[in-house]
């Protein structure tokens, strides 16, 4: 098992009150698995993919990662862990509009020190998501679709052995999609197992694991 999660809760206060994000969520992921949570908007989905990241802590339960909780890890483990063993797609773009594409997607290689030719690997990236011709341009330039494909290649910059995204799709239209998803694919068929939420499900893929989130509680499908 690569990854499980078992009974998560997070809760958050707003004001006086308190109320449930997550509530005794548990998911596991195999290794090279393909994994969908769908779920409306304000299900609980990011909150569970932050836990699933490192970067909330639960309330109550844990994450393993291989043998690991991550939880019990120091700061910088915890860090190193973000850094290496998981490519994060966010919801909202986060690239950094001064860089061009080649350096936003080698930025994740100089987080922490370590061997190894980034300006191939980063070529190599772009190349397999299809947007290699696009290296020296700046994001500003870039469609949704071809932006999305550069945080997804950004994400593969140290190999990680999950890929999460957080409703890669959004905002796209249909044939945008289609690429943003082949790219995904390709991803998965390197080894990369691959955890994706959504609230569209016309994108989940035949044969892949899912599950559905309502009001913070998971189900497996």
């Amino acid at each position: 098992m690569l990854l499980k999660a078992t009974n998560l809760s997070k809760t958050f206060k707003r004001g006086s009150v308190q109320f449930l994000a997550v509530e005794d969520a548990s998911i596991s992921l195999s290794e090279n698995s393909f994994t969908f949570i769908v779920g409306r908007s304000g299900s609980g989905k990011t909150t569970l993919l932050n836990l699933l990241s490192g970067l909330l802590n639960p309330t109550t339960g844990e994450v393993v990662f291989e043998d690991r909780n991550i939880f019990n890890m120091n700061d910088k483990d915890k860090s190193f862990y973000r850094n290496a063993e998981i490519g994060f797609v966010p919801q909202v773009l986060g690239t950094l509009p001064n860089l061009t594409v080649l350096d936003n997607v080698r930025l994740p290689f100089f987080m922490f020190k370590r061997d190894g030719n980034d300006d191939d690997r980063a070529l190599s990236l772009l190349d397999m998501m299809g947007i290699l011709h696009l290296k020296d341009e700046m994001p500003s330039s870039l469609s949704g679709g071809e932006e999305k494909r550069m945080l997804i290649a950004r994400s593969l910059m140290n190999a990680p052995r999950l890929l999460i995204a957080d409703e890669p799709t959004s905002n796209l239209d249909s044939e945008t999609t289609k690429e943003v998803m082949e790219g995904i694919k390709r991803v998965n068929r390197q080894g990369v197992s691959c955890l994706i939420v959504t609230h569209d499900e016309s994108i989940i893929e035949k044969n892949a694991d899912v599950y559905r989130m309502e009001n913070g509680k998971i189900t497996h499908l």
